[in-house]
């Protein structure tokens, strides 16, 4: 065994070897594999072994159609047959709001090149027999689906990383992981130590036993999961026959089922209801080749479903059960990257779909450790969206919920109850008590709307019961003033001598002067957004950045990755240390004057400034600033000093009619300004130009901040994207984002985000398109819900479009 190595990857599943394979293809050859066992020992082995492209999320339906993709390489590279079977494939609907479902999920491909369309339940059943027409209103055929033999497809990676140069030790146990003071890890087996510049956790099964190793906890879980294969069906044999083929994948989602042709007849899985955590605390070590216990029972309820929906399971006998554990996360996404506060330290596990995904999880996983980036937007599969909230606990919840409804409608206004309430500021009860209806992020219960006594959520792809009462918040807000709870931004304490040199190298804004603000994107080295900030200098040395909520571990890892050594700067992430209210509209300034004795006004007080000053009795920082594009404040304070202010606030509103209002509101406000957000707007696919940021990236400033060269290129060349707002014809719905936009017919871009701008009675769209095309007047269209929507392109805001009313 060799006792140094640039990279070991823990782990011998169809992951790792992955892993492994696309390091050597991109020149790491100086990796070794280390396995407890044999390869595909975990969950591989008894893995159904499907694939498809389809995802909710196109940018992890990329990785997917790159792994589909990726196999006739390896099966042709390696020698190793890994028993394709590209049979298509079909998602069933049994239900409107479920076909409702599947038409925005094939909207989303249509932009993505994916070749699927709508069947006619007469249809479905003419290419898949088996099926029940009279079950099902309609289904989606996917040309690029099949199955493969998991033992095959596994060593296939790992002939192929072999080939390539690396080497695999089986039978050697990871017992320890020790960091040295140079950053190199002792990577120690029962067969001795290597010293590894890398270490992948690709555990698998054992990869929260890994991450223990180094302190860490991460969200994953493994439940058993169950599927059957029958006996040989006749009906499976005369299509055979018949047709000179297969039959295909189907997916029953209100059956919560799958099934495949398994030789001549069918294997059928289940995510069922009543669900089980296996070791849900450690994962004992000798666990290898075994299967769990069979618990036909358990998953009665959908076999039924399963055998009504197809009634040929009627007839069959069962061959086989089998019942073996498998890793989800809280979302059921993979956990892919460095690790936040480790060098060299990297995760590759919770790869539910490992057939489907994990040729997509080694190659970003390999361009992040070469190129220092995973040359794809997977923030969706990121283990940095988790925080120090996701504990063992949060996690067992999540998983289980998320295993329960891996089959079910999520609608756009839906929150999942499981793990909740869980992390509350101080005035949760007050708004509770006032009819907030809650969501849920980064584990922070956030007000979404206010609802009348008796008036609930309807869950619903069109518009619901809240569109009145958002409607009056936004209203409210307008006409004269609104409070909102800000607490579940992210803010940053910069502080240390170095602090304002080290800003002005991470971002691409220029430095404010002392009780200023200013917006602030942060670039990547290629000039793309990796984060949008509002910056604000309190004093010499003393800065607060703003950000999005859910990146705060995201943007704290690049960060901490990014600081000085000689510790002229620090940051912290202050998390619910410091808390918020937001007052916003016309009258916002006479509410707040009424608790401060200082001076208010534009001349006094003008819009983006920024400074410590009591309210009442409460220290606080107040910045002339607001999301919703009209005048407001944003007051940031103690935890202990919110109820207070919470209090004084509404009662200085009080003779200026102030109401609460939430998120849904906000976006409605946002929307009519057309204020892009982090994850959809900005991300890591666009640069500031494209993304209509480019005013606030400082190219003339000297410091040399991090992607100026690329930002300037991005100037000069004019990149190839522009971000736009859209009005949509629409009826009873709204976009919620990754809808295709038409031009002139043709696909063209899609949206980002949207909903309806209440105070202008619109429903808008920001998406993006050709740069060649952005300012089109005529010729555009949106496809929601399976029909395609006149839109128009709006060039300028739909509120305040000179920005007089923030200003004033």
């Amino acid at each position: 065994m060799k006792s140094h190595a640039r990279v070991v990857v823990i782990g011998g599943g169809v992951v790792g070897c992955s892993v492994l394979y696309h390091l050597t293809k991109f020149g790491w050859t100086d990796v070794v594999l280390v396995e407890r066992s044999e390869l595909t020992s975990g969950s591989t082995w008894h893995a159904a072994g499907g694939m498809h492209t389809i995802n909710g999320d196109p940018n992890v339906a990329k990785l997917q159609k790159y792994t589909v993709e990726l196999y006739k390489e390896i099966q042709e590279y390696s020698g190793q047959d890994i028993g394709l079977h590209m049979t298509s494939g079909m998602m069933l609907a049994a239900t409107k709001e479920r076909f409702d479902w599947m038409k925005s999920i094939l909207a989303k491909g249509r932009y993505m090149g994916l070749d699927a369309h709508l069947l006619t339940p007469k249809e479905a059943h003419d290419l898949m027999p088996l099926i029940d027409p009279d079950q099902f209103v309609g289904a989606v055929f996917d040309p690029v689906e099949g199955h493969l033999d998991p033992y095959g497809t596994t060593h296939a990676y790992a002939k192929s990383a072999k080939k390539n140069g690396a080497e695999i030790y089986l039978h050697t146990k990871v017992e320890d992981l020790v960091q040295r003071e140079d950053g190199h890890w002792r990577v120690i087996t029962n067969k001795g130590e290597i010293i590894a510049e890398h270490v992948v956790n690709c555990g698998g099964l054992w990869a929260r036993e890994v991450g223990r190793m180094v302190g860490l906890e991460l969200p994953v879980l493994a439940m058993e999961h169950m599927y059957l294969i029958t006996e040989d069906m006749p009906e499976v044999i005369e299509f055979n026959k018949t047709r000179g083929k297969e039959l295909m994948h189907c997916v029953d989602f209100d059956g919560e089922i799958y099934l495949r042709q398994e030789r001549n007849g069918m294997l059928m899985g289940t995510y069922e209801k009543a669900c089980r955590p296996w070791s849900p605390v450690n994962t004992p070590w000798d666990f290898g080749h075994e299967l769990l216990a069979e618990d036909i029972e358990r998953i009665t309820p959908e076999l039924e479903v399963g055998f009504r929906h197809f009634p040929a399971f009627n007839n069959a006998g069962i061959r086989k059960i089998i019942n073996g554990p498998f890793t989800f996360s809280p979302d059921g996404n993979p956990l892919v990257g460095p690790v936040r506060g480790m060098t060299g330290f990297w995760s590759a596990c919770a790869v539910m779909a490992g057939f489907s995904q994990g040729g997509g999880v080694g190659l970003a996983l390999a361009n992040w450790m070469i190129h220092g980036d995973p040359g794809f937007d997977v923030f969706a599969m990121d283990v940095a969206r988790y925080g120090s909230f996701a504990t063992l606990g949060y996690t067992n919840k999540k998983v289980r919920e998320n295993y329960s409804r891996r089959f079910s409608i999520r609608y756009p206004n839906e929150e999942l109850p499981a793990a909740r309430p869980f992390l509350t500021t101080p005035i949760y009860d007050r708004l509770k008590d006032a009819g907030a209806v809650f969501g849920a992020s980064y584990g922070l219960e956030a007000p979404l709307w206010f609802a009348p006594k008796g008036v609930q959520d309807h869950f619903s792809w069109r518009r619901s019961t809240d569109f009145d009462t958002v409607a009056a918040e936004t209203k409210a807000v307008r006409e004269g003033v609104g409070l909102m709870e800000t607490s579940g931004f992210a803010k940053y304490a910069v502080k240390g001598p170095g602090a304002e040199a080290w800003l002005d190298r991470m971002l691409a804004a220029r430095i404010p002067a002392t009780g200023r603000m200013t917006l602030a994107p942060m670039l990547k080295e290629d000039g793309k957004l990796i984060g949008d900030f509002t910056l604000a200098k309190l004093g010499e040395g003393d800065f607060l950045v703003i950000g999005s909520g859910i990146a705060e571990d995201y943007h704290m890892r690049w960060f901490e990755s990014h600081l000085p050594k000689d510790g002229s700067v620090t940051i912290e992430a202050l998390n619910l240390a410091l808390v918020g209210l937001s007052v916003a509209g016309p009258k916002a300034r006479d509410v707040l004057q009424a608790l401060t004795h200082l001076d208010l006004s534009d001349a006094a007080f003008p819009f983006m400034d920024i400074r410590r000053m009591d309210l009442g009795m409460a220290p606080t920082i107040v910045g002339r600033v607001s999301y919703t594009g009209d005048l407001g404040y944003e007051i940031w304070m103690k935890p202990e000093y919110q109820r207070y202010l919470f209090d004084a606030i509404l009662e200085a509103g009080a003779p200026h009619g102030i109401r609460l209002f939430g998120l849904r509101a906000l976006n409605a406000l946002r929307l009519e300004k057309s204020f892009g957000s982090w994850s959809r707007e900005y991300r890591p696919l666009y640069g500031p130009l494209e993304a209509g940021l480019g005013r606030f990236v400082a190219l003339s400033k000297p410091a040399d901040f991090i992607g100026k060269a690329a930002a300037a290129a991005e100037k000069a060349e004019g990149g190839t994207l522009r971000l736009r707002t859209f009005i949509i014809d629409a009826r009873d719905a709204d976009v919620i984002g990754d809808e295709p936009i038409y031009h002139k017919g043709e696909v063209r871009g899609w949206v980002t985000s949207g909903g309806y701008a209440h105070a202008s009675g619109l429903s808008v769209a920001m998406g993006y398109v050709p740069k060649e095309i952005a300012d089109e007047a005529d010729g555009w269209s949106v496809e929601l819900l399976g029909e395609v929507l006149a839109a128009r392109l709006q060039a300028q805001p739909l509120f305040d479009a000179n920005g007089s009313r923030m200003r004033s």
